[in-house]
């Protein structure tokens, strides 16, 4: 009993120096002759150059020069990590378990694939982890942010049952369509507002610089000026004048807003559910909200992940507070018996359409197939809104710009056009 204590003790203790050293791991470069004679070279991550030669001395190789691989000047960290770096590292994984490569060789393939250094030393480490006994799903843990809750109990149920392969396919499947719907959302929003920044950008320039030249021309002309070319004087004096306390009064109410928002839940309610409420952009959330719960409620629940549980991970993958909470409302009713269809109508959030399908699907055993069908379907509709919404905008963005330059250089003109009928 106490050599099979100190033997647990040993291995404890070998663990924990092995995970404590992933902090001094680095990626050394190489060259060296193979047996051959012929020159190669690469990349390797190790604790120390020493151990980088022996590895490539066991794989016949003379190493010649092994050092540090320098860090660039700038972004030495490297740049963060992607949900889209998350869902391709997943499909890697599952394609080389799926052909039969060990999951820690699958790590160390991935790793010595990638450009990012964060990302790199992030596999490494989890590597270094499952090495060391735990779980994927626990050594996952390590990296909350990268993986997420939905992310892991889908790893920890593909462990449980044996198809981890599977399920990590599926995860690179369902991020990709997530990030696809994300990117939807944020090009219905981008345009508009950088086509809006960019025209108050310009009619800032017109006040500040070219109005002031005109005021100058305007006054030998020795007669009032039109009331609306004087308006423009004036707004254009307040702005010179104003306009450094103006553009500081602007970046300190939108950092206000977003750190409110952040930090009051009753306020980022109200915005979320006034944005539901707007004709077009409203119907669009709305739609992404639906299709994003029904894809990872299916996802989840295909995993073998139970109801309940799959509804935790749910709620915080719709995008939107409103529905966030309204899936916590439909968790806490299934927890205490009622059927899924029943908890959904009761949010009054959902059409009858996805009520109707998650019923059908509840009552022939394949919820997680008619989910997917929902899914499909409002990810089909975001797509078709936003180009709508596109095509909408474009001449009432051109409208609206057309509107605000042509009026200042109209008002600019006006005092030459009176001076001329005058002079006639």
């Amino acid at each position: 009993m106490a050599t099979t204590a100190t033997a647990r003790a040993g291995i404890k203790q070998s663990v924990g120096k092995s995970r404590a050293s992933v902090g001094d791991m680095q990626t050394f470069v190489w060259s060296g002759l193979d047996k051959r004679g012929v020159k190669i070279k690469g990349e390797q991550v190790s604790k120390n150059a020493g151990l980088v030669k022996a590895e490539l001395r066991r794989q016949g190789i003379n190493p010649q020069m092994v050092k540090a691989k320098p860090k660039p000047l700038f972004g030495a960290a490297g740049s963060s990590i992607k949900a889209r770096d998350i869902s391709i590292f997943s499909r890697q994984l599952a394609t080389m378990m799926t052909a039969g490569v060990p999951m820690v060789q699958g790590f160390e393939i991935v790793a010595g694939g990638q450009n990012n250094p964060r990302m790199k030393n992030m596999l490494v480490d989890i590597k270094t982890e499952i090495e060391g006994g735990a779980a994927l799903n626990e050594a996952l843990g390590k990296y909350p942010v990268q993986f997420d809750e939905l992310f892991r109990n889908l790893v920890k149920a593909g462990e449980s049952a044996g198809v981890l392969d599977t399920v990590l396919d599926t995860v690179a499947t369902y991020k990709e369509n997530i990030e696809a719907i994300k990117g939807k959302i944020k090009k219905a929003m981008f345009y508009p507002a950088m086509v809006f920044a960019v025209a108050i950008i310009v009619s800032c320039i017109l006040l500040i610089f070219v109005i002031p030249q005109f005021e100058t021309v305007f006054k030998g002309f020795g007669s009032d000026l039109p009331a609306f070319t004087q308006m423009l004087v004036n707004l254009s004096k307040f702005m010179v004048a104003n306009g450094f306390y103006i553009l500081v009064g602007i970046i300190a109410f939108f950092v206000g807003i977003t750190m409110f928002y952040k930090r009051s839940s009753k306020f980022a309610h109200l915005v979320d559910r006034a944005l539901l409420r707007l004709p077009v952009v409203g119907n669009i959330l709305r739609q992404s909200a639906m299709a994003r719960f029904a894809r990872t409620l299916g996802v989840t629940f295909r995993a073998g992940v139970p109801l309940v549980e799959a509804l935790d991970s749910v709620s915080g993958a719709t995008g939107s507070i409103v529905y966030n909470e309204a899936v916590k409302r439909i968790r806490e009713d299934v927890a205490v018996g009622h059927q899924l269809q029943l908890a959904i109508r009761q949010t009054n959030l959902f059409p009858n359409m996805v009520v109707q399908m998650v019923s059908i699907g509840e009552e022939s055993g394949a919820l997680d197939a008619m989910l997917f069908k929902v899914a499909e379907f409002y990810e089909q509709e975001v797509n078709n809104a936003v180009d709508a919404l596109s095509s909408l905008l474009e001449p009432f963005i051109m409208v609206v710009i057309g509107v605000i330059v042509g009026s200042m250089v109209i008002g600019m003109y006006l005092p030459i056009f009176k001076l001329a009928s005058v002079v006639g």
